[in-house]
Parts: structure tokens; C-alpha cells; sequence
């Protein structure tokens, strides 16, 4: 079990420093967490003729029950001056688990990726979307609008690291006297808002006359996210230690036990927050809203379940779920070898027990790894089950979805009666979805779906947008079955 926040984090800090830099040649920043310096930002904006080249580099140490994690990630986007956008390259790294895409756009307007992670490397090409801009396009737009009280922007920001365009936009507040490094300073502020996948995500940014961000600020799992610009030398001081895993566990009422787990249950959730999103009403789960409160039905055996048929996306490699790796396919044929006549529940249910094998280094030192990395160091956590079972079912011709959620534990980290932010599979058995979960002894009534995706960062928003936010007000058995 682990908090599925660390690829999601990184990608935040770069979508919201985009427009960091205008005048300044450098600007460093350092990254707060609830009042924890928990990292830095450098960002770089240089001219070189008739290019624009930015450059952000993020490094970033955040605790998950005791263990640091450190998180890299290195931006560089290439433009002409009037904000078109030429080519990028983005690093990440996370705990030692490096990857790098690249991407040219042609004449055609085709974007050409080259995706590496360990030693596999991926090529593929997609449609730049129309209107998408890089930092330099997000800046001239901020530019435009201008600082007047009530002028508004709005910019569709592709980001590289997730290879995907995010609508944005952003209005002027006005003047304020606000706190930064060295004093009291008035700074005008821009309250943005970036739709992550349909999740509202806002931040509050106060930048001086020169458009330059000099504080940053969002709510983020319960916790307040900042960045403050200061110098080199404040910015690279020595991390602070923050937990994050710890503010995203939920105490139970009370215990559960294993047979009413298997049988099922009706969880009632409060969840604060204006823009917290609808939880999901997906396979074993049913969720329904009743005014400020949910009601939520998880029943492994009952026989309503998600019939909606799989799409393209629930097929396809991405840059997580790689399964066409010449070793993810391997594994896959291996696992299935004496199984080659199994429907898709058996055959999930064979490569649920084979990846709980497989992986025989059960750790939360990994941040977050692909298929085909795990497939290399055989260890990992929740996210590492998730992403290899989902893989593997894909290189089986079985489509899967990665779920993020929350799941119970009798006992996690020092607490007791918990649930702890998870991760789990859906898969098509050819008539409806149905969930397994690797990392832990199987599928039961005591996860609580928050969001679904593909396994790539751009999924866990929604999670993330929750987590910190959901309290259980009580838990009771299922008086009946789902009606079938």
C-alpha cells in the first residue's frame, strides 16, 4: 500500500511554474509542504536568435511511513519567440527509477516521440493538439492579458510528461500585500485553474510587475503546497522531513472482518472540499450522493457490475502500462503457459496470484515504476502489483484499467483501522469488469474506489484531489444483495 501521489506531484510543479519566469534570466524557488521545505525549483528562460529555450529542473524529498523518496524532474521546452512550440524534452526520476521522452514536432504538425525507461525505448507519434502551447505560449498569454483586476487568460498547456494538453486558465484578482522571502511585498494575484482530467485543480499565484511568480499556493491532500522564490542558497538548504502518507490514511469506525469484507459493505463518506470529484460508480462499487454526504456500496459477489465495454484506451501501451516490451510479453507468455484455455476471469485470476509471486520484494522504496521496470527488480509496492497485473492482462489480449483508491488495513505505519491510499485492477472478462488486487490477498469489499485510469499520472487526479479530503462516518454489512 502506498500514496499514489509522487508521479502526480512532480507533474504539478511543473504545470504551475510554467509561467514562472519572464525577465529574470534564473529564478530559483523552494517547494513547502505544510510549512516543510521539501525541495526547489530552478527555473531558466534564455533567448538563443529566434528560439526560446525553458528549462526547469525540480528536485523534490518527500517521507512515506519512514521511507524518503526522493522525486527529479527536468523540463525543456524549445519555441520560436512568438510562443510556437518546436520540441521539449522532460527527465523524471523516482527512486532511482529514471525515464526521459522527447518530442519534435514536424511540418505536418505530427508530434514524434521517443520514450525511454531503463533499457527499452518506445517510438510513436500523435497529433499535436491544436491551440497547445509550451511555457513560452502559457507566458506571452499571461503577458497579453495583462495585471488590471478582472483580466482574464485561458491556455491549453501540453505537458510532456504526461503527453497530454490541460486546459487552463487564470483571472486577476488584484493587489495584495503578501508575505515572501525578505519581507512584505505588494503582488498582484492570479487565482489559475487547470482542469486535470476533469478535475478542477486551482492555485493562487502573486507575481510582481514583470509577471514573475514570487509565491505560490494550493491545498493539496489537506495540506497547504507552496513555492516561494528565493535564492540559490535558501532554495537548496537541506530538506525537511514531511510525510505524506500519514495525512492520507483514513480511520475506520471501527474494525472489519474478514467474512463481512468478502460478503460486502456500505460505507457512508464525508468529503470537504467545493471541488472534490464524484466518486466513481464502477465493477463492484456503486456510489451515491445524498447532500453533503456519500453512500457507497462495495459488493465483491453481488451480481450488478460494470457492463460498459472497454475502449481503445484500455488496450493500448502507454508509457506505464508498456506490455508490448519484449520482457512484459515474455512474463506474460510464462505466466500463462499452462493456461492457454482459461476465459479472462480465470486467467486474471492466474496472473493476480503469479505477480503476488513474482514481485518477491515487497517495498515502498520504489516511487512509482512501468511494467517493464518492474519486471526487471521484481519489487515494489501497490502501484508496482497494479501496473505489472494490468500489463501483463493487456499482453494477454485482456483489457484492464488501473484503480486508485483506498483500501483497509487492521494495522498501517503505527495506526490502526486505517484505510491507506491503494491501488488495484479491473479487467474484462468479456461480459463486465471485475477487480483483483495483487498486492494484497485479493479483491474485497474493503476498497473503496476514488478513481480509475490507465495507469499513467494523468489518472491519479482525481485520487489525489481526494485524498486528505474523505472521512468514513460508519460502515455497516449489506442488508441485500444488489439488485441483479
Amino acid at each position: 500500500m502506498k500514496s499514489f501521489l509522487l508521479p502526480a506531484l512532480s507533474t504539478l510543479v511543473l504545470l504551475q511554474a510554467s509561467a514562472a519566469m519572464a525577465a529574470a534570466e534564473t529564478q530559483w524557488m523552494k517547494i513547502i509542504l505544510d510549512g516543510r521545505k521539501v525541495g526547489q525549483l530552478e527555473s531558466i528562460r534564455e533567448v538563443d536568435g529566434e528560439r526560446v529555450i525553458s528549462t526547469e529542473r525540480m528536485t523534490m524529498t518527500v517521507d512515506r511511513a519512514g521511507i524518503s523518496l526522493p522525486v527529479r524532474s527536468e523540463e525543456r521546452a524549445i519555441e520560436t519567440l512568438d510562443g510556437k512550440p518546436l520540441a521539449f524534452t522532460v527527465k523524471t526520476g523516482l527512486s532511482g527509477m529514471d525515464s526521459e521522452i522527447e518530442g519534435t514536432l514536424d511540418d505536418n504538425g505530427q508530434l514524434q516521440i521517443v520514450m525511454r525507461s531503463g533499457s527499452s525505448e518506445q517510438r510513436r507519434s500523435m497529433a499535436w493538439p491544436a491551440g497547445a502551447v509550451l511555457p513560452e505560449g502559457a507566458r506571452l498569454a499571461e503577458e497579453r492579458a495583462g495585471l488590471d483586476a478582472g483580466a482574464r487568460y485561458s491556455v491549453l498547456s501540453f505537458q510532456p510528461s504526461t503527453l497530454q494538453a490541460i486546459p487552463a486558465s487564470g483571472e486577476v484578482i488584484g493587489t495584495e500585500s503578501v508575505m515572501v522571502e525578505g519581507g512584505i511585498r505588494s503582488l498582484v494575484r492570479i487565482d489559475q485553474v487547470a482542469d486535470m482530467d476533469g478535475t478542477p485543480l486551482r492555485m493562487s499565484v502573486w507575481v510582481d510587475a514583470e509577471h514573475t511568480v514570487q509565491r505560490a499556493s494550493m491545498p493539496l491532500m489537506g495540506m497547504d503546497f507552496m513555492m516561494l522564490a528565493c535564492s540559490e542558497a535558501c532554495a537548496t538548504a537541506p530538506n525537511q522531513s514531511a510525510d505524506v502518507l500519514d495525512r492520507a490514511m483514513v480511520s475506520a469506525p471501527r474494525a472489519l472482518d474478514a467474512s463481512e469484507r468478502a460478503a460486502g459493505l456500505e460505507y457512508t463518506l464525508r468529503i470537504a472540499g467545493q471541488d472534490a470529484p464524484a466518486l466513481p460508480s464502477i465493477a463492484e462499487q456503486r456510489s451515491t450522493r445524498r447532500g453533503e454526504l456519500w453512500s457507497v456500496r462495495v459488493e465483491p459477489l453481488g451480481a450488478q457490475h460494470d457492463s460498459t465495454p472497454p475502449t481503445a484506451d484500455d488496450r493500448s501501451a502507454n508509457r506505464w502500462l508498456n506490455h508490448d516490451d519484449p520482457a512484459v510479453i515474455a512474463l506474460a507468455q510464462r505466466a500463462a503457459s499452462q493456461h492457454k484455455d482459461a476465459d479472462a476471469g480465470a486467467l486474471m485470476q492466474r496472473l493476480e496470484d503469479f505477480v503476488r509471486d513474482y514481485i518477491h520484494l515487497k517495498s515502498m522504496r520504489i516511487g512509482y515504476a512501468s511494467a517493464a521496470e518492474t519486471v526487471a527488480s521484481r519489487e515494489g509496492d501497490c502501484t508496482e502489483h497494479a501496473v505489472l497485473l494490468a500489463a501483463l492482462g493487456r499482453a494477454l489480449d485482456v483489457p484492464t484499467r488501473v484503480v486508485n483508491g483506498l483500501a483497509y488495513a487492521p494495522a498501517f505505519a503505527g495506526r490502526e483501522q486505517v484505510f491507506v491510499p491503494h491501488a488495484w485492477v479491473q479487467a474484462w472478462d468479456g461480459k463486465r469488469w471485475r477487480s483483483y488486487d495483487a498486492a494484497l490477498a485479493g479483491f474485497d469489499a474493503g476498497h473503496i474506489a476514488l478513481s480509475i485510469g490507465d495507469g499513467d499520472a494523468s489518472g491519479f487526479y482525481g485520487g489525489v484531489a481526494l485524498l486528505g479530503n474523505v472521512a468514513i462516518e460508519a460502515i455497516a454489512p449489506l442488508a441485500a444483495p444488489l439488485p441483479r
